[in-house]
């Protein structure tokens, strides 16, 4: 699965990288963005275009926004037949950017943070879904939500879930407003190659969600040396 990640890179390289124009203030950099927070999203209506949206899809059909705490991911293989994401899965999807994500890797009841990055230091982009939920006497709330497949090799370890990170070939396809199809955009929905991440150890300030800045990518300090003060 995906539930927390990082967006530090600045808005002018992700727009030459990723190709948009952004509707909107620019986001500013984030060390630890959580599930309901504001992500950066690209959309294609004609042309890319880049906007903050909700983490956790909220579907037009929902009594409240609540709901979205439950979807910030959908699962790839099932995504395009769910009540709540089909719809977005043929006309409403996205990018959701990245410089990289978190998982915990569990021995016993330990609990370790890892950070997982390209290796070539660049953003990337999850395949995403949204949505543009409606309140009573409100504004449009857009959200979205994180597919997820299967584990590549090098995930496999820590977890059986990863995001599903497109590639710069197939990101046009799945931004195509004119692809409705499952049989053309689910196999987009693969692992990246094992060999297209990296990942250490963090430290354990990234466990809280109200902790913000570099130390929650940095890397844990060793563990302490047992010193013998007799032989």
């Amino acid at each position: 699965m995906c539930g927390r990640f990082t967006l530090t890179t600045g808005i002018s390289e992700l727009q030459g990288r990723f190709g948009f124009v952004m509707d909107g203030a620019a986001p500013e950099p984030r060390y630890n963005i959580a599930p309901t927070q504001p992500v950066l999203a690209v959309v294609n209506d004609g042309v890319r275009r880049g906007e903050m949206m909700r983490w956790g899809l909220v579907p037009p059909w929902a009594k409240d926004l609540r709901i979205g705490s439950r979807m910030i991911n959908a699962v790839s293989e099932t995504a395009a037949d769910k009540p709540a994401f089909r719809n977005a899965f043929q006309r409403r999807r996205c990018l959701v950017l990245a410089d990289g994500f978190f998982e915990w890797r569990r021995e016993g009841k330990q609990r370790t943070p890892l950070y997982f990055f390209q290796k070539s230091g660049q953003p990337m982009a999850f395949a995403g879904l949204w949505e543009s939920w409606q309140p009573p006497g409100g504004e449009p709330v857009r959200s979205c939500a994180i597919l997820t497949t299967a584990a590549n090799e090098f995930m496999a370890p820590v977890h059986h879930r990863m995001p599903v990170i497109l590639s710069a070939e197939t990101e046009p396809l799945w931004l195509d407003p004119l692809t409705e199809s499952p049989d053309i955009l689910e196999p987009l929905l693969v692992p990246a190659p094992p060999e297209f991440l990296e990942a250490r150890e963090v430290s354990p300030m990234v466990n809280n969600v109200r902790n913000e800045g570099p130390g929650c990518i940095a890397a844990a300090p060793p563990p302490p040396r047992e010193v013998r003060l007799f032989s």
